[in-house]
């Protein structure tokens, strides 16, 4: 059998199978700006997202990690910004910190988040 149609059934195995392709992120970093007191800019940069969801994770666990070194334990989200270019994906994301459980609908516990962010392999900050 030719290698050509030797692809062409190892490819026709995987559309029968429904297999994905493993998720394979690589992370590229994470710049961190105190814009005002309790107010956080987190720009995190990564490659082989699957989509935006896996850029806004990464933003938060750096934020989740953040505030605790801070000595803080909750965070709220206030903004997230996802921009891909050249397989590039770049998240600017803003977080409130604070001690105590802010209002609002997007909160975190800065723990349960990190301890996640650790269990699942996103590194932080």
């Amino acid at each position: 059998m030719a290698a050509p149609a030797i692809c062409a059934l190892a490819l026709a195995g995987c559309a029968e199978t429904g297999a994905e392709p493993v998720f394979a992120p690589e992370y590229r970093g994470i710049e961190t700006r105190l814009l005002d007191g309790d107010l956080v800019n987190f720009r995190v940069a990564m490659e082989g997202a699957r989509d935006a969801v896996d850029v806004e994770r990464y933003a938060e666990c750096a934020a989740a990690q953040y505030t605790l070194i801070r000595g803080y334990g909750f965070a709220r989200h206030v903004r997230t910004q996802v921009l891909q270019e050249g397989g590039i994906w770049r998240g600017d994301a803003v977080y409130t910190i604070s001690a105590s459980l802010p209002r609002g609908l997007k909160t975190i516990d800065a723990e349960v988040v990190a301890a996640n962010c650790a269990e699942n392999g996103i590194p932080m900050v």
